[in-house]
């Protein structure tokens, strides 16, 4: 396989891949049917999932403290970037793992996809996040209204990473019975 340099076509297998956007809203409006909704109800359910671990971190550096003498509460500066990397792995973890969604989306029948159709990846699930969280700190919650205006319902982080959230609870298929041997 070689380069044949610019304007000659690419490469001489065929070229590079001929990635077409996989959702199309015109077709398949019932994909993007109620996700905004979904979205912040999701946010809500991750923010609490992320919070319980970290209540529990403060609470035992406050214990520890009061069983040390007040020793142990020099642990409190760990809470700050303990719960940066607790995020980073969550979001990595969940939007790069088989489902492709956070406990939040799972429980409203969401799905991150690239805009190819691809399911997400370790890198892209935490720079979701980071970008998500950057998004709304520079420019403002009114930010997210971005979502308003478009036909797939995405936000600026999800234009700047080509990612989509669809309603997965209209392609998911109906499973298999169970084996009784």
């Amino acid at each position: 396989m070689s380069y044949q340099g610019p304007g000659s076509g690419g490469w001489q297998s065929g070229g590079p891949p001929n990635y077409q956007h996989a959702y199309d809203p015109y077709l398949e409006p019932e994909l993007f049917r109620g996700v905004l909704t979904r979205r912040v109800i999701a946010f809500i359910i991750d923010v609490i999932v992320l919070s319980i671990p970290i209540v529990l971190a403060i609470l035992f550096i406050a214990v520890f403290g009061l069983v040390t003498l007040g020793l142990g509460w020099t642990l409190f500066w760990l809470v700050s970037p303990a719960s940066v990397i607790w995020a980073l792995v969550y979001y990595g973890t969940t939007l790069g793992g088989p489902r492709s969604a956070t406990i939040g989306m799972r429980v409203m029948d969401l799905e991150l996809r690239t805009w190819y159709g691809a399911p997400g990846y370790f890198v892209l699930g935490a720079a979701h996040a980071v970008v998500f969280y950057i998004s709304i700190s520079v420019l403002s919650p009114l930010i997210l209204l971005i979502g308003l205006f478009n036909a797939r319902r995405r936000l600026a982080h999800d234009f700047l990473l080509g990612t989509v959230v669809i309603n997965n609870s209209v392609r998911s298929p109906v499973g298999q019975a169970a084996r009784t041997y």
